[in-house]
């Protein structure tokens, strides 16, 4: 088979399937578990696919689906985190695979699924017993690996053997080499090596205090992985040698009570099958379709508990071991655990010394030799992961760059607690600030972001059907709608659309059911506007294309303007369109309501791109400061748009005395456009709680008009403290939704929910 590795290319070689789970607890904001009750705000954690509860219904467990790349896995989980952080309230999650401060002979409340779970239930119970609550409240990483059929596909061509035997024993390899040298993750991802003073009696008693609340032997490096973590309590070494081998090993150690059930047997590596999981009989029905990697530690200095290079290292590391010879060693099980406990519980002493077959070797050397091996293989190869070994190489030439001499050094430091405290509250304030950010997707709409979070956080299945359009495809049960830039949905009818494109269209159908709009006509050439010019001359005028949207090519004179001005508004106005609206400019503030379904779901003020001076600083280096702003961006991927100064920006400045190199004064705010679209810099102010039930009732109204399910209603109104005294300046067919879920200010909205809410419910 090494053979035939070389002959195939890179892309293939890598070709993979991805997922991770995590696991982590639930904290008060005083650091001691949370005895709350799962959040109902992140669904039903019985049907959830993606989040929900492990062992205690205060340990939260995050499932992310199989992805081509770890990359992509390694964002999803990201999104996982931020969706979770952001929805438990006060609460945080626990950084740290080993338990925050548990209650002294308190309960430990068990995660609880209802009838639904009764099975479940008894199984908790059971641990509950065997081993106790604390050590259940472990958490960690799980990744779960597959090759992809077309590199078992390419492997296989040429072998004598039946496929699915073939298939079998490429995993078992993998497995059983995994299992030979699962000392190395263990040294390169532990991060456990101290417990909190409130831990198993039997294991703190055997370490000495760090500080207050901190307790370890000082050389631990994964109590995770020790006798003081998630073992089984007695070593157990199922038959790997063939999958009926290790099925009926598994069913004996179950029929002599050392297990309940496999579920109950803690190895480092599970072997899985993609139609039953765990079950052994649908594993020998089925094969080997993947492997679940257990013995990897939370990261805390990572928000997601993995750092994305380990994950890469891990890939390599695996390739390495599915094609690498196996050694003859009869004991060979045997020794693999007492190298694992030699390096949970002594990893960072420099001096170490393992075993390789039966021999004695210092864990530096025999770290270096793999590595190097390991190095080896991808450079033979040409895998693309050369970048990830230096991080490797220095922990281990390095034992003060382990995660977890670094995690001694600053829990000695700061306590158990208060570290780790900090680093959630950090954790969450990153969160926070990607709030509407959906990791891995970010060269996609904001607004499409959004709603794809919203999804997730409801357990709804999304699958991106074509990135570069927004055209996203959501499953949830037996349910599946299509959506294209978030608001453009099965709800709508196409000529409902066709209606809100052409503004002449809009202001009949609204005038014909007494909605009010602004007096106008159409102009195709010059000519008209010369032929109309006099009946508008003395009035505040708008000139903007019939059919654009985002306030494309629009040109406001409020104060009205001579005919020279008016003509050159046309003609810039008619590069986006063969038609030009020319109107009467109605007055008031302007508010663009979000109708969805029967209820306004947002409004918002939106105030023209603006700067105020400090007395020394030109409006173009103003502009640039505040496009500095993490929230601007370009494209509608960030809650704010960049201010672009462009000539439509110059020739408004010009009648205020101003040019983009002109000084403002300290405190002195000018206005750099007439138009006040988000999508040209403008801020959005939230004002759905100040706008009356009167004219969130005429924006429906005018939507129910159009026929429009989704709809962003543009109304100008005078004063909020009358009511009848508006104007419908235009309707839009694919409104924006980040506008108000993110607003420059005020109250943000869920309307993702509220989208979603419309299509599924």
């Amino acid at each position: 088979m090494q053979k035939r590795f070389k002959q195939l290319s890179k892309q293939l070689l890598t070709s993979g399937r991805f997922a991770i789970e995590r696991e982590m607890l639930r904290v008060t904001t005083d650091g001691t578990l949370a005895v709350t009750k799962h959040p109902s705000s992140l669904g039903d954690k019985a049907t959830h696919p993606y989040i929900t509860t492990d062992f205690s219904e205060s340990q939260i467990e995050l499932i992310t689906p199989t992805f081509p790349t770890v990359e992509a896995a390694h964002n999803f989980l990201e999104t996982l985190y931020d969706i979770t952080a952001l929805n438990i309230g006060d609460e945080r999650l626990w950084p740290q695979s080993m338990p925050c401060p548990l209650p002294d002979g308190g309960v430990i409340p068990l995660a609880d699924f209802g009838s639904s779970g009764i099975e479940a239930g008894r199984y908790r119970e059971h641990l509950l017993q065997k081993y106790g609550a604390k050590k259940q409240l472990i958490s960690g990483i799980h990744f779960n690996f597959s090759f992809s059929d077309e590199l078992i596909d390419a492997l296989y061509e040429g072998s004598p053997e039946q496929y699915d035997r073939f298939k079998n024993e490429l995993y078992l390899k993998l497995v059983r080499n995994y299992l030979r040298l699962r000392w190395l993750a263990v040294y390169l991802l532990g991060g456990t090596p101290a417990v909190h003073t409130s831990y198993e009696e039997r294991c703190v008693s055997q370490m000495q205090a760090l500080n207050e609340d901190v307790y370890s032997n000082t050389t631990a490096l994964s109590y995770r992985n020790s006798d003081c973590g998630y073992t089984n309590v007695e070593p157990l070494y199922p038959n790997y040698a063939t999958l009926p081998d290790y099925a009926s090993s598994v069913r004996r150690l179950i029929a002599k009570g050392d297990i309940a059930n496999p579920n109950e047997l803690y190895s480092p590596i599970r072997l899985k099958t993609s139609r039953g999981g765990n079950d052994l009989d649908r594993l020998e029905k089925n094969g080997i379709d993947y492997i679940e990697i257990r013995n990897i530690d939370l990261n805390p200095f990572e928000k997601t508990g993995i750092a994305l290079d380990d994950l890469r290292f891990l890939h390599v590391f695996l390739l390495y071991l599915a094609l690498k010879d196996e050694t003859d060693f009869a004991d060979w099980q045997a020794e693999a655990f007492r190298n694992q406990q030699l390096v949970a519980k002594e990893g960072l002493s420099p001096s170490l010394v393992l075993e390789r077959d039966g021999e004695p070797v210092a864990l530096q050397t025999f770290a270096r030799d793999l590595v190097a091996d390991i190095e080896s293989f991808n450079a033979q190869h040409d895998l693309g992961f050369a970048d990830v070994f230096a991080s490797v190489r220095e922990r281990i030439d390095n034992v003060e760059a382990t995660y977890s001499a670094r995690l001694t050094k600053v829990m000695t430091d700061e306590g158990y607690t208060t570290w780790s405290l900090r680093q959630a509250e950090t954790y969450y304030e990153d969160a926070f600030a990607n709030r509407f950010r959906m990791h891995g997707y970010t060269d996609m709409e904001l607004s499409t972001q959004i709603l794809m979070k919203s999804a997730l956080k409801r357990g709804y299945a999304v699958d991106v059907v074509d990135r570069d359009d927004q055209f996203i495809r959501l499953r949830h049960g037996n349910r599946v709608e299509y959506v294209r830039q978030a608001t453009k949905t099965s709800k709508d009818n196409y000529v409902s659309v066709l209606m809100m494109e052409n503004k002449t269209v809009t202001k009949h159908v609204l005038a014909e059911h007494g909605i009010h709009v602004p007096r106008g006509v159409e102009l195709r050439s010059e000519d008209d506007l010369r032929n109309v010019w006099s009946a508008f001359s003395t009035q505040p005028i708008v000139l903007k294309p019939k059919s654009t949207n985002f306030g494309i090519g629009i040109h406001i004179f409020k104060d009205g303007t001579t005919l020279d001005e008016a003509l050159e508004a046309f003609r810039h106005a008619n590069t986006f369109d063969d038609v030009v609206l020319l109107e009467t400019f109605l007055p008031g503030k302007e508010y663009r309501f979000l109708v969805i379904g029967d209820t306004v779901a947002g409004i918002l003020h939106r105030v023209p791109a603006n700067v105020t001076g400090d007395g020394v600083t030109t409006i173009r280096e103003l502009v640039a400061k505040k496009n500095e702003d993490p929230l601007r961006g370009k494209g509608y991927k960030t809650p704010l748009e960049k201010i672009e100064i462009d000539d439509i920006v110059v020739s408004f400045l010009r009648p205020q005395g101003k040019t983009p190199d002109s000084v403002l004064a300290d405190g002195e705010r000018i206005f750099l456009r007439e138009n006040s679209n988000i999508s040209t810099g403008g801020d959005s102010i939230d004002y759905t709680d100040q706008i009356s039930d009167f004219y969130k009732q005429v924006a429906v109204d005018s939507a129910k008009a159009i026929g429009a399910t989704i709809c962003g209603v543009d109304m100008m109104i005078p004063s909020l403290d009358a009511e009848n005294d508006y104007g419908i300046i235009e309707l839009n067919f694919n409104p924006a939704i980040h506008i108000h879920s993110f607003p420059y200010e005020g109250k943000e909205r869920p309307i993702g929910e509220t989208v979603l809410d419309l299509l599924f419910d």
